[in-house]
C-alpha cells in the first residue's frame, strides 16, 4: 500500500461495522464462516492464499434461483449506514472476514447491469472514510451470489497490503512485470490517483470495459460478458470472465486478488500440480 500516513481516515463506517457485527451475531442475523489457511503459493510478492471452508458452505445458494431478494428489504440488524439517497452500506451476512461490508442499491438494480455514476459516487463516499479492497462480481459467471446490485468492501488499514496479489497488480501497472499472454486479453488495469473523484472513477471503469470489449452503456443494455472488478487506492483492475469456476473451485474477484476458497469439491491435487495462475487462466476469456 503506497499512500502516506497523512491520509488517516475517521473510519466511522468501519467502527459502526464492528459494533453492528457484535449485535448481529447475538441476534443470529450474522453467520460468520470459519476457514483456515491450508496452502500458499508463489513468492512473498506474488502469492496466493488458499483457505479451506470449515463451516457449512452457503455457496449452494448461488446455484439456485433465489426465492427472495435479501436486499429488498435488507435486514436492519445488518445495516451500517445510508449512503446518499440511493445506497445503503450493510454487513455481509456470511463474512469470512470481520466487518465485511456490502454497498447495495436501495431500489432494484441488476448485478448484471452497468455500474452507474451514482454507484461510483456512493463508493467514493465510503472510501473517503473507510478504505480497503473493493470488489464486484458482475453476475453468476463472475461469482455473484445475488442478482441485486452490491459492491463489496474488505477494510484495510494504511499499513496493510490490500491483498496477496497487490504487488503483482502494482508491478504490471508500472511495467515491472510482463503480463502472461493468456491474461493480457482478459485483464485491464489502470492507475487510481488520490485526486480521482467519482466521475473520473466511472470513466476509468468504462475505459477498462471498452479495452476488454465488454461493451458500453451507450451501445449495450448490459455488459456483453461477465467480469470482475478489484479496486484499491492505487489501482483498478477489470477481469473478463468465461465461467464461474473450474476443478471444483468457485472463483470470484477475490481469486484474482490471491484469495482462493477450497471446499470438499475442490481438486487440491490439481492445484498442487498446475498452480493457481493456471486455474485463473481457465476461467478467463
Amino acid at each position: 500500500m503506497s499512500y502516506s500516513s497523512d491520509m488517516q481516515q475517521e473510519e466511522k463506517y468501519w467502527k459502526k461495522a464492528l459494533f453492528k457485527s457484535q449485535h448481529a451475531s447475538k441476534t443470529g442475523s450474522l453467520i460468520p464462516l470459519k476457514t483456515k489457511v491450508i496452502k500458499s503459493f508463489g513468492t512473498e510478492k506474488y502469492k496466493f492464499e488458499v483457505r479451506y471452508m470449515l463451516s457449512q458452505s452457503p455457496l449452494h445458494i448461488a446455484k439456485e434461483v433465489p426465492k427472495e431478494n435479501p436486499f429488498q428489504p435488507w435486514n436492519k440488524d445488518l445495516e451500517i449506514s445510508a449512503i446518499g439517497s440511493q445506497h445503503t452500506l450493510i454487513l455481509n451476512k456470511y463474512p469470512v472476514q470481520l466487518g465485511h461490508m456490502l454497498l447495495i442499491t436501495n431500489n432494484w438494480a441488476p448485478q448484471k447491469g452497468w455500474l452507474t455514476k451514482e454507484d461510483w459516487k456512493a463508493l467514493e463516499t465510503v472510501d473517503k472514510d473507510t478504505c480497503g479492497l473493493w470488489f464486484f462480481n458482475s453476475g453468476p459467471q463472475a461469482g455473484a451470489s445475488q442478482p441485486h446490485r452490491h459492491i463489496q468492501l474488505l477494510r484495510r488499514n494504511i499499513y496493510e497490503s490490500y491483498c496477496p496479489r497487490d504487488k503483482w497488480f502494482e508491478d504490471i501497472l508500472n511495467n515491472k512485470l510482463e503480463l502472461p499472454l493468456e491474461l493480457s486479453k482478459s485483464l485491464a488495469i489502470t492507475q487510481r490517483r488520490q485526486e480521482d473523484d467519482a466521475k473520473i472513477l466511472y470513466e476509468k471503469y468504462l475505459m477498462a470495459c471498452n479495452l476488454l470489449e465488454i461493451g458500453s452503456p451507450k451501445d449495450n443494455v448490459e455488459p456483453m460478458l461477465p467480469y470482475n472488478l478489484l479496486i484499491s487506492k492505487t489501482w483498478i483492475a477489470a477481469i473478463k470472465r468465461s465461467k464461474e469456476g473450474c476443478n471444483g473451485f468457485s472463483i470470484n474477484a477475490l481469486g484474482f486478488a490471491g484469495y482462493l476458497l477450497a471446499t470438499n469439491e475442490s481438486q487440491l491435487s490439481w492445484l498442487d500440480k498446475h498452480g493457481p495462475e493456471n486455474l485463473l487462466r481457465l476461467v478467463t476469456n
